[in-house]
């Protein structure tokens, strides 16, 4: 009788609500202590067997451990398979975060990447990237650092601007190696004029005798150079030979435009003094033909 009521107590008084809360724990004790107990079963049983050699049965623990232990991370997996599943989530979530708030910084970092594969310069480089040009000066796995260079404005002195563009760039926008104008450099400018009586053919033969005579101490050097960057580069470059062309504007304005090959250094000296014998072999013509006209 007393056996009895102890018993109803004792079914009563059980409260499993613990257990069906944290069943993941309770499953992940029961799993942990039934693999103990039988990998240590197994265990046993190989060293106890006599007709296995020692190395053998070493192999065979080592076999075991190596297989049971998968068994148990499988079965803590599948145990907490939802909360994992949440983890993962959560892990993706903030995953996904990261990296639109850094893509610019991730960009750059591949950029750097593809900079270190194709080289496509290095410091002390004259380059033009997008909108910015300059001499490299320093590159990290951030950003190139350029001192801005007149290239358009065709004086080709450092202006004293400093450039830093990130290697993002390098992804969307081609890079132009300008290295070999560091010394040579086909040098382009124009003088423009009114439409008048003065005839610019008549003088163009005048001004290529003035360039070639600003020329002839760099002429072969030039002509060395320019052969030496067509070989590298596999192309046709103008040059070295200075040429001259004579065009219109549709407001009527004569344009005469001189393009040279000659030393960086050299370029403004010689723009200048060949714009100074153009005006003067422009003024002395005009003035003839003022006189002619007047005479009539």
């Amino acid at each position: 009788m007393k056996e009895t009521v102890f018993m109803q107590l004792d079914l009563s008084q059980l409260d499993f609500s613990i257990i069906t809360d944290h069943v993941e724990i309770a499953l992940t004790i029961s799993w942990a202590l039934l693999f103990y107990i039988v990998r240590r079963y197994t265990k046993r049983m190989i060293r106890v067997n006599q007709n296995i050699e020692h190395d053998k049965k070493r192999q065979r623990i080592n076999t075991v451990d190596n297989i049971f232990n998968l068994f148990l991370v499988v079965g803590f997996i599948l145990i907490w398979s939802s909360e994992l599943q949440n983890i993962a989530i959560s892990i993706a979530a903030f995953m996904v975060a990261l990296v639109i708030a850094t893509k610019e910084f991730i960009a750059c970092i591949v950029g750097a990447f593809y900079r270190a594969s194709t080289r496509p310069y290095q410091v002390g480089d004259w380059i033009r990237i997008a909108n910015y040009e300059g001499e490299v000066t320093d590159s990290d796995w951030l950003s190139t650092t350029l001192f801005e260079v007149d290239l358009k404005g065709g004086s080709y002195t450092y202006t004293g601007r400093t450039t830093v563009v990130p290697n993002s760039v390098l992804l969307v926008h081609t890079v132009q190696n300008l290295n070999y104008m560091r010394r040579y450099v086909t040098h382009t400018f124009s003088v423009c004029r009114n439409t008048d009586d003065v005839n610019l053919f008549a003088i163009k033969e005048q001004i290529l005798e003035r360039i070639r005579e600003y020329s002839e101490h760099f002429h072969e050097v030039a002509t060395r150079y320019n052969s030496l960057i067509e070989k590298r580069l596999d192309i046709k470059i103008s040059g070295p030979e200075p040429r001259v062309r004579i065009t219109t504007t549709p407001e009527g304005f004569n344009v005469f435009t001189v393009s040279l090959f000659c030393p960086t250094e050299e370029a403004v000296d010689i723009e200048q003094k060949v714009t100074e014998d153009f005006m003067r072999f422009w003024f002395e013509m005009r003035s003839v033909t003022v006189d002619a006209v007047g005479r009539e």
